[in-house]
């Protein structure tokens, strides 16, 4: 198979985007006046503002590490080793001794919201019940969905003092610093001020706190480097600066960024090569020699990543014989799919790669070999003239996704040698995103035998337990195929509750070697987060991470 050619659009398709971007950018003169970083996304529309991203990491990325903070955060400043957990809005942690399903966190003095209010234990508490408690005013099930699911115990928040707040877990998780990553601090009392803006006619607690969420979007609240300043759905967002950012080293220069959703490859490439914008995620593979030779940067590192399919273990799914599993994972040319995407991939031997703590001693080694896969499928019933039918649901682009049509294509045709034969059931990114935590059993699965949602693999929760665990079946997280068994589970339990760090390390290294072994998914790549932008921009750290820190950028 061939990747597409060209990375030419239609001159409508720039004229509508160079409009877009004047509108958001104002008058010629007022650019020269401004350090204005325009960035391209995959994303099909803009990430959620109000403080809990949708669209994936993309969302956590653009508009959610930019404007806000949360309790821990991941250090992004270095690009030559893996990223660490750090603090954030709480400089110190820890868990009780006597009940280790209480933990007390402390609080950064000083800090102010963008509204001005200040943060404390209050809005803490107040943000656990966002995505938590139903019954609170502020509750909204527009931001539970890609928040809860990415930290499971936590069970409630209450305040000690001002600057102390007090966390408690369902059971005993040592992951929980890592997971509250994913927890962004919205101001209260902004949000209070837009609740009492709505009017009268709105009845009902549930369309009112709908409502004032929806003002806050528009006009969002958080402690981060940059404040949201305008908000054009589906076209673009403004952000600037907050020259009153709590830490210095993080303060930024630059005066506004511009959000642009470019969900097609293509578009994306000709939008930076003529100067439409500054920066591209996801670049078209076969458009890297002309970037680089235009005098674009483009900037990659090997990220926590796997690009996966994650099968289905419902009753009647094809993936149910782990020979078919195992023949799957052997039937995929990695070297040459690296190839097609210009080197913009690492292939997957497992969720980590030897040399990584959490690796373990599989005793499958993936690899690429036709003929053992064949006989496998062979022992296990099938042949070219009675092909195993499977369907993926995957989605044109998104976050994390690469470039997921070249890709799964390249998949079916090497499958196809091994007696698959696959289907493909493509959707909206978001809609793929939102499905992952609805499972396999649902109608908007469309039966698909697989899913093709890419992961975040720096913390063991993202990295494994929400897709093994029996406690992370939908609609809890994102088992989305009802994978169960209990040595794993017994596995998950041991790491979890276990809060040396390298006795934690051996029992996590002991739940991969079984998660390569029994094979869930049909492990495929890591991918490497390219970007490319203009030589305008500055001091850009790629770290290995899914984020990237734009408060530290310059623009010349």
């Amino acid at each position: 198979m061939q990747a597409s050619s060209g990375f030419s659009v239609s001159r409508p398709a720039l004229k509508s985007l160079a409009l877009a971007v004047t509108l958001a950018l104002g008058a010629g003169a007022a650019m020269a006046q401004e350090k204005v970083l325009r960035i391209a996304m995959t994303a099909g529309d803009i990430p959620r503002t109000s403080g809990q991203p949708d669209q994936g990491f993309e969302g956590n990325r653009f508009t959610g590490i930019p404007m806000y903070d949360a309790l821990t955060q991941w250090d992004l400043s270095k690009a030559d080793k893996p990223t660490e957990l750090v603090p954030g809005l709480a400089p110190s942690w820890e868990v009780d001794a006597k009940d280790k399903t209480k933990w007390l966190f402390k609080l950064r003095p000083g800090v102010k919201f963008h509204d001005g209010s200040a943060f404390t234990a209050d809005a803490v508490v107040w943000n656990v019940n966002k995505v938590l408690d139903k019954e609170a005013e502020q509750f909204d099930p527009a931001q539970v969905g890609v928040t809860a699911s990415r930290m499971p115990t936590l069970k409630s928040a209450k305040k000690i003092d001002d600057l102390t707040v007090e966390l408690t877990t369902t059971e005993p998780d040592s992951f929980l610093p890592i997971n509250l990553t994913n927890l962004f601090m919205a101001s209260p009392a902004h949000w209070a001020k837009k609740l009492a803006a709505v009017p009268a006619s709105v009845s009902g607690k549930a369309e009112r706190s709908k409502a004032a969420w929806t003002a806050f979007a528009a006009d969002p609240s958080g402690t981060g480097p940059f404040k949201g300043a305008r908000l054009v759905p589906r076209e673009r967002f403004e952000m600037v600066k907050n020259a009153s950012y709590w830490d210095p080293k993080r303060t930024p220069t630059i005066d506004k960024v511009v959000l642009l959703p470019l969900p097609e490859a293509n578009s994306r490439t000709a939008a930076l090569m003529s100067g439409q914008v500054d920066w591209i995620e996801a670049p078209a593979p076969d458009a890297m020699d002309a970037i680089k030779a235009r005098g674009f940067k483009v900037y990659s590192n090997l990220q926590p990543h796997i690009w996966p399919w994650q099968f289905s273990f419902v009753e009647g799914s094809p993936w149910l014989d782990k020979r078919v599993r195992h023949a799957a994972n052997l039937c995929v040319d990695r070297a040459s799919m690296k190839q097609l995407l210009n080197g913009q991939m690492e292939p997957a031997t497992g969720i980590f790669e030897p040399g990584h703590p959490w690796r373990g001693s599989p005793s499958f080694q993936i690899k690429y070999d036709v003929k053992a896969a064949q006989a496998l499928m062979t022992q296990a019933g099938f042949s070219a003239s009675k092909p195993i039918k499977v369907k993926i649901q995957t989605s044109a682009s998104g976050s994390g996704q690469m470039q997921p049509l070249p890709m799964n294509e390249f998949i079916q045709q090497n499958l196809k040698e091994c007696f698959f034969d696959v289907e493909f059931d493509v959707v909206e990114w978001n809609t793929l995103f939102s499905g992952w935590r609805l499972g396999a059993k649902d109608p908007g699965a469309n039966k698909a035998s697989a899913t093709n949602v890419t992961a975040a693999t720096m913390d063991p929760f993202f990295a494994m337990v929400r897709f093994v665990s029996t406690k992370s079946f939908p609609p809890l997280s994102n088992n989305w195929g009802f994978y169960s068994n209990k040595t794993v589970d017994a596995v998950v339990d041991k790491a979890r509750t276990t809060f040396d760090a390298k006795e934690r390390d051996k029992a996590l290294a002991e739940l991969h070697t079984l998660v390569v072994d029994e094979s869930p998914f049909l492990f495929v790549a890591h991918d490497v987060g390219p970007r490319a932008m203009s030589a305008k921009v500055g001091n850009v750290v790629q770290p290995q991470s899914w984020f990237i820190d734009i408060a530290t950028m310059t623009m010349k």
